[in-house]
């Protein structure tokens, strides 16, 4: 019997759609839950505190991934306990701060997975500045300090725009530099992939005219080295949740980027073309 075919979630994150379309006339949740679903993609995700989430969520049938940031263990059982009530999708954690010790961002990571085990839940740590995991550095030593108690890695959420600007990448290295531990990174749910250089956390996915602009050119091949990494893993729940990261103009998007919105539906359907193609290869 051959084996259930791996399945691709394309999740859209809600600050992506913030002033969308114009700041003069945002979109409610539903008319934003109804783009996502025009758009073809499968989730949402954000906090689980929007009213009506839940029944807006499933009137469309889109899955919910939450989110949350803490700093204390006794914030983490309400805080998962109040996503898990709306869907059981992966969780994303932004956990502590960029000055917590390691020693201290190992034991919350701990207590973390400890609480997410006994409610059944996904929780990723998310590599994100201002966080525990703020450096490369810091990261794997969590990761290492974990798997040195618990036995596993933790579950982690690698966004890598954090770390190659840390590292002052060049296009040429994106795949040797930020693969440094193809294990962990294989045994997560959740990816959080904001196309990236190694001088800007966000690039513009489009020139304005349909075209891929050169920059998101060059980490294509990052996308689909990935793919190739976490399908030749374990493949946990036999389910990626990628969700194509872009945030704002007036934070991540600069003034000259084309419609943030626009450039993240073609993000996410060349996320999931290239995720097909590398599927097939990998399936031969």
């Amino acid at each position: 019997m051959s084996e259930p075919t791996p399945e691709l979630k394309i999740t859209i994150n809600a600050w992506t759609m913030v002033n969308q379309p114009s700041a003069e006339n945002k979109w409610s949740l539903e008319e934003q839950l109804d783009q996502v679903k025009q758009a073809g993609f499968d989730a949402f995700s954000c906090g689980p505190d929007a009213p009506g989430l839940k029944a807006a969520l499933t009137e469309r049938g889109l899955r919910y991934g939450g989110a949350f940031d803490a700093d204390a263990v006794d914030q983490f059982e309400s805080r998962i306990k109040a996503i898990l009530a709306i869907d059981n999708g992966p969780i994303n954690c932004q956990l502590a701060d960029h000055d917590t010790p390691v020693e201290h961002a190992t034991e919350l990571t701990i207590a973390l997975m400890e609480e997410a085990e006994r409610q059944n839940a996904e929780v990723h740590l998310e590599v994100h500045r201002d966080t525990c995991t703020e450096t490369p550095e810091k990261t794997y030593a969590i990761a290492e300090g974990y798997k040195k108690a618990k036995g596993v890695y933790p579950r982690i959420n690698y966004d890598f725009s954090h770390p190659a600007i840390v590292k002052h990448l060049g296009a040429n290295n994106y795949i040797e530099r930020l693969f440094e531990n193809i294990p962990s990174f294989q045994q997560s749910t959740l990816w959080h992939m904001r196309p990236f250089n190694g001088h800007h956390c966000q690039i513009p996915i489009t020139d304005g005219n349909g075209n891929f602009s050169p920059e998101y050119e060059d980490i294509r091949p990052f996308i689909r080295q990935a793919f190739i990494y976490w399908l030749s893993g374990p493949r946990p729940n036999n389910e990626l949740w990628v969700v194509p990261e872009l945030g704002p103009k007036g934070g991540y998007g600069l003034s000259c980027f084309p419609n943030i919105w626009d450039d993240a539906v073609v993000l996410g359907k060349d996320i999931q073309k290239i995720w097909n193609e590398t599927l097939a290869e990998v399936s031969k």
